[in-house]
């Protein structure tokens, strides 16, 4: 009988490697080369340029008054638009999966128009549609209810695809079970089904939240860009931009990078999470 020799340290983790699917070192490099060049460099660049003139100028120029106001007209529409994208999403994700109904497939495939639609062709869409000649009467343009209708339009696919692979895999034994027992359609789906989508309905939101704050071209028309009202912080940027002051420029936009930042870090935590919550209760 041979003795079975151990295969060496370096065998071994080749042999993980092969299991796994790890790249090795060569393809960790690339993968950071790329990031670099691509996200991490660029968003250097306009850090410094934001801080040109000093710490005191960068502050400047994100605390002046239009640039306050237009700050705040975007979180306010954008925090407006996820919450109404979490209804709305939710119950058409619940529609293309739980029912069936002529057209089922176009509608599931028009959900994804928006990411393929150039914004500015929804701005003129809507601007046709709810502009000064609207041709049913409704005018929406330099109203911040128009930049609402605008960004939902190009928000909305975030929460349903979010949404929608989620609640395929609800186990429909459990809500049977608890129909069984008597329970009305909305207990089962506040007891069941909602602890189940809360953590995609909120990456959803957020993600349509981070989308909608950077929004240009969806709003550029219908919106009207009147500071202090509609004008959204990506048009503020370009107009200090058209005025040559890029540091202005780059400072507002570190700003909103941060706000973004911030909320997709409260999302990842909030998908680590309910994947942990997810695997202790299996």
């Amino acid at each position: 009988m041979t003795d079975t020799i151990d295969p060496t340290p370096v065998a071994r983790r080749r042999k993980l490697a092969r299991v796994t699917g790890s790249v090795g070192p060569l393809g960790i490099g690339v993968a950071t080369l790329w990031l670099s060049v691509i996200v991490l460099l660029p968003l250097a660049a306009l850090t410094a340029t934001a801080f040109d003139e000093g710490i005191s100028g960068f502050w400047d120029a994100i605390t002046a008054p239009v640039a306050l106001a237009s700050l705040r007209v975007t979180l306010l529409v954008s925090v407006i638009v996820a919450l109404i994208n979490v209804v709305m999403g939710t119950i058409i994700a619940w529609v293309l999966v739980r029912d069936d109904f002529p057209g089922k497939r176009i509608v599931n495939s028009m959900i994804d128009l928006p990411f393929a639609l150039p914004t500015i062709v929804a701005s003129i869409v809507l601007l046709s549609l709810y502009g000064p000649q609207s041709p049913i009467d409704i005018h929406l343009n330099a109203t911040q209810p128009g930049l609402i209708v605008a960004l939902a339009f190009v928000t909305l696919p975030f929460v349903v695809r979010s949404v929608q692979p989620v609640l395929m895999e609800v186990d429909r034994e459990v809500e049977e079970a608890a129909a069984s027992l008597g329970a009305s359609n909305w207990t089962i789906f506040r007891s069941v089904v909602l602890p189940t989508l809360a953590p995609a309905v909120i990456s959803g939101a957020g993600l349509a939240f981070a989308r909608a704050i950077g929004e240009y071209g969806s709003v550029v028309l219908i919106g009207g860009n009147i500071p202090r009202v509609t004008q959204m912080t990506s048009q503020y940027i370009q107009q200090q931009i058209e005025i040559d002051r890029p540091t202005n420029a780059a400072a507002v936009s570190v700003a909103l990078l941060a706000i973004a930042f911030v909320t997709l870090f409260v999302l990842r935590i909030f998908a680590s999470r309910g994947q942990r919550r997810e695997e202790s209760s299996r």
